[in-house]
């Protein structure tokens, strides 16, 4: 199976060379001359084009800056699909836009190809070690069929749904995390202004529910489950605490638009008549207003947990 690179930046030059360190035949092109050098040493072959590398692989991945790039890499007029071998297999690993995955999806599918949306998360330090997670959306038994080729350079390959699904969860993750950093630098500035160091304070996060685990396994006894009826805090508690905070960051005159947020949304979960509920409950009204409801099966979510 002959393999094909394009795109050998920060992160695609980590990947590219696990690949060629572990064994397969890889083509590469960039247009950056000394990324493409780089690559040939670790055992690669340069390609003169992005048309030699979709005109000889089996296999491609493409890990390129955004949208526009990628665009042109796979519709130009000596782009990918305009040179592919019949029956080419691409993973997208780019982090990109789900119309413009979709569009490609539609054009590899009518040409005989199969396209796959592969966004990564390790950042260029994983790239370089392979402890890296690809998030794929498309047919599972493509992933299926090349889960070796991808365990050469990512050891957290994981089918995540059709078509655009690997796109919807590298975007979700990455505000989740730009938004709880956002939160953090709320919640340190008004701490600071009240006169905790603020390692003192990183400290003792870390002891409380915060601290002892990831955001993520806050939402497994009730939000999943969509069951807020048995409340481990109520939420007419945890508005009250709400209340608190926002109060001392007025006095220490510290802006705070997403705790205030928060607390509109608390008392309008309030209004509902929903104080008895979990403190969590609030999160309901963002789901009424998106139009989604969330009930994940006990018996899956506890198995998702066991292996976690």
């Amino acid at each position: 199976m002959k393999v094909g690179f394009i795109g050998l930046g920060r992160m695609g030059q980590g990947m590219a060379k696990n690949l060629a360190k572990n064994g397969a035949s890889l083509l590469v092109y960039d247009a950056n001359p000394q990324a493409l050098a780089v690559l040939v040493e670790a055992g690669a072959r340069q390609a003169e084009s992005v048309a030699q590398v979709a005109e000889e692989v089996d296999v491609l991945f493409t890990s390129l800056p955004g949208p526009v790039q990628i665009e042109e890499v796979i519709f130009g007029q000596q782009g990918v699909l305009a040179n592919m071998k019949p029956g080419l297999v691409l993973f997208e690993l780019s982090t990109s836009s789900l119309s413009l995955n979709r569009r490609i999806h539609e054009a590899f599918s009518k040409k005989g190809g199969q396209m796959l949306d592969a966004p990564v998360s390790g950042g260029p330090a994983g790239a370089a070690s392979g402890d890296l997670a690809i998030w794929i959306g498309g047919d599972k038994q493509v992933v299926e069929q090349h889960a070796d080729l991808l365990r050469k350079f990512a050891d957290k390959a994981r089918h995540v749904g059709p078509i655009g699904a690997g796109t919807v969860a590298k975007l979700a993750n990455n505000m989740a995390g730009y938004m709880i950093l956002n939160i953090m630098a709320e919640v340190f500035s008004m701490a600071v202004k009240g006169d905790i160091e603020p390692l003192e304070l990183w400290e003792a996060m870390r002891l409380g529910v915060v601290g002892k685990q990831s955001p993520l396994f806050m939402l497994t006894k009730q939000f999943l489950p969509g069951d807020f009826e048995h409340p481990a805090f109520a939420l007419k508690l945890g508005h009250k605490d709400m209340m608190l905070g926002t109060g001392l960051a007025k006095e220490l005159g510290v802006p705070m638009r997403l705790a205030n947020l928060t607390l509109e949304e608390m008392t309008e979960a309030l209004g509902r008549g929903w104080g008895e509920q979990d403190s969590r409950a609030f999160m309901k009204l963002q789901l009424e207003r998106a139009g989604v409801k969330i009930a994940v099966n006990q018996e899956a979510l506890q198995a998702a947990l066991q292996k976690s």
